[in-house]
């Protein structure tokens, strides 16, 4: 539970960067996020859980 309080500590951290040191390309990016097609987003989406499964592995193991 400690681990997992952790990463979601650094998620905050690197949303409130993303937002607060670059609050115009935020916006840009969630419209752009809009416009793309659901299929692409969910590509990206499984993309990234493969990214991050795969980095706590190397990690932890």
């Amino acid at each position: 539970m400690q681990d997992f309080l952790a990463a979601l500590g650094l998620v905050l951290v690197i949303e409130g960067l993303i937002y607060g040191g670059f609050p115009g390309m935020a916006r840009r990016l969630a419209a752009e996020v809009q416009s793309m097609p659901e299929a692409a987003l969910r590509i990206a989406g499984l993309a990234a859980i493969a990214l991050g499964v795969g980095i706590v592995w190397l990690v932890r193991s």
